[in-house]
């Protein structure tokens, strides 16, 4: 992005005694508003504190702020730069946000709800016998993992990705990027509760034949119960504790 006066984007006043948390909203909102794009280069701290005429210290703090969700990158003698704003970047820290806080864990599940049974169902529609086969294969890697908390993860998160692969709609797959990576909290403390892998494992094999068998509906059904039941599990141990 060039520096000179004519092609800056107009970042706006937003007032010296401005909070830090409104500057970083007003940064925010330029690259929802694609006035700021991957890979910009803001203008000099000193040029875009008196463009948006707020303190240097003021705009240093919202810029930090910024870069520690990723939507930013602070370069020592190359300036603050947009990231590529990947999801997977921009949710990283958020693990421990749902680590502090168990009910999100529900909401979590709740949002798969949504998404997860119409994902089921494309993928029954569109995955390949080659995705059908790996399908398979990852079930039989599942079933090897009961009792390997790790291992069991891995392959419970592999199995989601492939359904998601298979469904072919890549604003599908984003979403469930976030979702993936938002979970895994969730997903390493529901692995280890009493007989959610075996439970766990008859779900999976009943959404992969579902697909196999090219059925939208009962996957989408089988999809639906599988969550219902880890909700249902994650409730329970959330009330004990």
């Amino acid at each position: 992005m060039s520096e000179s006066p004519s092609t800056l984007p107009a970042f706006g006043i937003v007032g010296r005694d401005v909070l830090p948390e409104r500057i970083s909203a007003r940064l925010l909102a330029m690259i929802a508003e694609k006035q700021l794009q991957p890979g910009d280069k803001l203008p000099p701290e000193r040029e875009l504190a008196a463009t948006m005429g707020v303190s240097r210290p003021a705009l240093r703090e919202a810029l930090r702020a910024l870069a520690m969700m990723n939507v930013v990158e602070i370069r020592q003698g190359s300036g603050t730069h947009v990231t590529s704003l990947r999801p997977e970047r921009l949710v990283e820290h958020l693990d421990f946000v749902f680590a502090l806080d168990d009910s999100t864990f529900v909401e979590l599940l709740e949002a798969r709800r949504v998404i997860e049974p119409g994902i089921a169902a494309l993928a029954a529609e569109r995955a390949t016998d080659a995705e059908l086969q790996e399908l398979r294969a990852t079930l039989e890697r599942t079933a090897a993992a009961i009792g390997d908390a790790a291992g069991f993860l891995e392959a419970d998160v592999h199995l989601h990705s492939l359904i998601t692969t298979a469904a072919r709609n890549p604003i599908l797959a984003r979403f469930m990027a976030s979702l993936t990576r938002l979970g895994l909290a969730s997903r390493a403390r529901t692995v280890t509760l009493p007989g959610v892998q075996e439970q766990t494992l008859r779900d999976h094999q009943a959404i992969v034949a579902a697909i196999a068998s090219r059925d939208p509906e009962t996957a989408a059904d089988a999809m639906q119960r599988h969550l219902e039941q880890i909700q249902a599990h994650l409730r329970q141990s959330t009330a004990s504790t």
